[in-house]
C-alpha cells in the first residue's frame, strides 16, 4: 500500500493538466464539487457518484462504550454520521490492482524472498 494521501491540490492539479482550465478554475471547481458533496450529505441525504460509490447518513443509535483505560461504562450518544460504501466498478479496480501488484512480486512477496 502506498503512503500517499490524494489531496485537493491534488485533484485540482489534476483537472488542470486533463482539462486544461487555469489553476485558479481548476480548483475553484474542486472546491465547488467538494462543497455541493457535504452540504447535499450534512443535509442528511445520500450522494451517489456513479461507478465510484455512496456517500450516505447512517444514524446510530445510543450504546455503552467503555473507557479503555479504565474499563468505566460511558454512554454513547445517538448520532449521525457519514459512511462511504464504494461501487462494484471501484472494489472490482481494487481487487484487479491488488492482483497485479501480487503478481508483479511486489508486497509480501517480495518482502518473504529478502529474508
Amino acid at each position: 500500500m502506498g503512503d500517499r494521501t490524494l489531496t485537493r491540490a491534488d485533484l485540482a492539479e489534476a483537472v488542470f493538466r486533463k482539462i486544461g482550465l487555469s489553476r485558479t478554475e481548476s480548483a475553484q471547481l474542486v472546491e465547488m464539487v467538494l462543497e455541493e458533496i457535504c452540504s447535499t450529505i450534512a443535509k442528511g441525504e445520500s450522494v451517489k457518484v456513479s461507478s465510484f460509490g455512496s456517500f450516505l447518513v447512517r444514524d446510530k443509535n445510543e450504546r455503552v462504550g467503555r473507557n479503555p483505560k479504565t474499563g468505566e461504562e460511558v454512554p454513547i450518544s445517538p448520532r449521525r454520521v457519514a459512511v462511504f460504501k464504494p461501487s462494484n466498478v471501484l472494489k472490482d479496480r481494487i481487487l484487479e490492482a491488488h492482483s497485479k501488484r501480487a503478481e508483479s512480486g511486489t508486497g509480501l512477496e517480495l518482502m518473504r524472498a529478502a529474508e
